[in-house]
């Protein structure tokens, strides 16, 4: 098992883009909507430093705790699903030679009570886009069953808990598209940025990151659209 990626280096601009999915470590592409393992790592290793507390509150197959561990960083990752905690806890069974503290737990990101006001170093966290995947068949909580409005209602109070157990002056990142309904684009990403703007954060950087190897690319290729399909994602920074 290689644990590192090979001829890494820091993206220096605000488009990135990841042709190579990244396979190091138990990074996979298995869990449906998982992030690639380079946006974890280069957020990491930009805003924060080893023996930071990192928090991802969508924690699905667990890739930012991985990227953690290897990099020597503590974290926590919670899910509104156990089975994303059985995925990651089985992810992060790997030997390294990082001491990291990393802890699975089943939870809501609206209502992160098991962590103390200003105790995270870094927010770096991937949140489902509204209902486009559903992650469960019905778990109280899940917002990945919700419409938009629903969802951006969650998204308040998510963005209100990353605030409040957020140090002062640290980073949040979180990575979101946008979704296309009855052929019309609906701002996701835009929409859900004001919800943190809102709760008191400023924005650092705004990233362009570009989509690759989609499932879906192929079924929208075959079909005579009318519209151009979404190809981006974007990488919200913000500063407490």
């Amino acid at each position: 098992m290689f644990l590192q990626p090979n001829n890494f280096a820091l993206e220096p601009t605000t488009v990135w883009s990841f042709k190579d999915r990244g396979d190091w470590a138990t990074h996979s592409g298995k869990y449906r909507g998982n992030w690639s393992p380079y946006v974890p790592r280069n957020l990491i290793l930009r805003y924060s430093k080893p023996g930071d507390w990192i928090l991802d509150q969508f924690m699905g197959s667990g890739t930012t705790l991985v990227e953690a561990k290897l990099l020597n960083r503590n974290a926590v990752g919670i899910d509104i699903n156990p089975q994303s905690v059985l995925i990651s806890e089985t992810n992060l069974k790997f030997q390294c030679e990082t001491k990291s503290k990393i802890f699975a737990k089943n939870g809501d990101a609206t209502k992160l009570h098991c962590i103390k006001d200003e105790s995270i170093d870094f927010i770096c966290t991937h949140p489902p886009y509204a209902n486009i995947i559903k992650y469960s068949k019905g778990i109280s909580g899940d917002i990945s069953l919700l419409c938009v409005d629903k969802f951006l209602d969650k998204m308040n109070k998510v963005a209100a808990e990353s605030y409040r157990v957020l140090k002062k002056g640290k980073i949040c990142a979180v990575m979101i598209g946008d979704v296309r309904k009855h052929g019309k684009v609906i701002p996701l990403g835009f929409r859900m940025m004001e919800c943190f703007l809102n709760v008191g954060f400023l924005n650092k950087e705004i990233i362009i990151k570009e989509q690759h190897n989609c499932r879906s690319t192929k079924y929208w290729e075959n079909q005579n659209n009318s519209f151009l399909m979404l190809a981006h994602e974007y990488i919200f920074v913000f500063q407490k």
